[in-house]
């Protein structure tokens, strides 16, 4: 990849590991683009912090389950930063519910932003990243374990890992890598409020602890370096041992 300034977009990066990554990037010097769909504030607050830092950050709204919003995303973000190195799909939400008792409402909920989300995002990225860029895809530890009540969760974040393994074979002709990023129980405003859960959490770690959205970050701005050039099609855990 060219050593001028790289330009980078992350999805549902106002906050939580999506934040993270961004700022993460940015401080490794990289030109952002903070994208949010409804969290306009956090957005510009992230973005204040890191041109307060000395970075460059623009903040875009858009809703990555609508494919002419993703566009517009990406159109904006190279009109004012240039072609893309970097996409980071990260934008997804979580939810926990048994599957007996989910709604078609929930499926869609969960779906929409999840897997077709992610779909629209790769399918620009792929049109639209440069020849030896990076394209990393956060899903999560959990899609490696058996839980109740986390079906819908589990089950759209198992759909994009497999859109993972295929581009990276559809991209590799233009040195393009394309990663998963699963972290584990991550500290986050996502993370459920229920002690068990996290007591849980901490245990199946080798560090007995939660993790924290900086540590998931440090790994995604890896898999973003030229250092992880010979890194594609990987589903790469940062959970700290969760097993």
């Amino acid at each position: 990849m060219s050593k001028e300034r790289r330009t980078a977009l992350v999805t549902g990066s106002s906050r939580g590991i999506g934040r993270a990554i961004a700022e993460r990037l940015a401080a490794d010097g990289a030109a952002v683009v903070i994208n949010y769909t409804r969290s306009s504030q956090l957005a510009d607050e992230t973005v204040s912090g890191i041109i307060a830092g000395g970075g460059k950050a623009i903040a875009i709204q858009a809703d990555v389950s609508k494919p002419a919003e993703v566009r517009r995303l990406f159109e904006e973000a190279e009109k004012s930063l240039g072609p893309l190195d970097i996409v980071v799909a990260n934008a997804g939400v979580f939810f926990r519910k048994p599957l007996e008792e989910s709604t078609e409402e929930d499926y869609e909920y969960v779906f929409n932003t999840n897997t077709k989300g992610v779909f629209f995002t790769l399918r620009e990225a792929a049109k639209r990243v440069r020849e030896g860029g990076r394209i990393v895809v956060v899903s999560t530890g959990g899609t490696k374990m058996q839980f109740a009540d986390f079906s819908l969760y589990l089950g759209s974040k198992g759909a994009i890992e497999q859109f993972v393994r295929s581009l990276s074979r559809e991209l590799g002709p233009r040195l393009i890598t394309v990663n998963t990023l699963s972290p584990g129980f991550t500290e986050t405003d996502m993370f459920p409020d229920d002690e068990q859960f996290r007591t849980v959490g901490a245990s199946l770690s080798a560090f007995n602890r939660i993790g924290t959205s900086e540590e998931v970050a440090d790994v995604a701005a890896f898999l973003a370096s030229d250092a992880a050039r010979w890194v594609t099609g990987q589903n790469v855990q940062a959970g700290g041992g969760v097993v």
